[in-house]
């Protein structure tokens, strides 16, 4: 797999639903980008953390932890999601300091390797303090995607209305050319 091509047919979303984002089905088989250190790299650069962060099996292994603790937060029970979001968040935390800037505020890592995944899981708490509502699962019953609702009105429902969407208008079309 190349680092500069992401397979993903959604990227750019924050970072916590980007990481679920790494699980998607495509054409009815289930594919994730983190199956190897190659697809950790592919994800790092996507997100700017190439640089900063190897793409090796501790910080791999990190990752899906965290990916797996979001899940359960966003698709499953919240008592369960929130109780391995904070194993992934006791892996750091902010360190608070006055620059000649200004307020600063940065992460600390006692171990590094845990930085991407601590990231993506302090990512999430920020969305819920915005808009709890509009993290959403894509409506498409296939689909697995998660998006962060920018719309307006706080509306979207699909991953893509390029993809997601328009198979559910021609599902719906086609229900009703066959009843007629």
């Amino acid at each position: 797999m190349s680092a500069d091509r992401d397979p993903r047919p959604l990227t750019g979303e924050p970072l916590a639903l980007d990481l679920l984002n790494t699980r998607w089905n495509e054409e009815g088989v289930s594919r994730d980008l983190l199956d190897g250190t190659d697809g950790l790299a592919v994800w790092l650069a996507a997100n700017g953390l190439a640089g900063e962060h190897p793409a090796d099996a501790d910080v791999l292994r990190h990752l899906r932890q965290a990916r797996e603790a979001l899940g359960a937060a966003v698709d499953g029970s919240p008592a369960r999601g929130a109780a391995l979001v904070d194993a992934v968040l006791a892996h750091g935390r902010i360190r608070a300091r006055l620059t000649v800037d200004g307020a600063h505020e940065e992460p600390e890592f006692a171990d590094a390797s845990w930085a991407p995944a601590w990231l993506a899981a302090r990512d999430y708490l920020d969305l819920l303090g915005r808009a709890p509502d509009r993290i959403r699962r894509c409506a498409h019953e296939a689909c697995v995607l998660h998006f962060f609702d920018t719309s307006r009105n706080g509306t979207r429902r699909w991953c893509s209305m390029a993809s997601c969407g328009n198979r559910a208008k021609a599902s719906r079309h086609y229900a009703r050319s066959k009843e007629s």
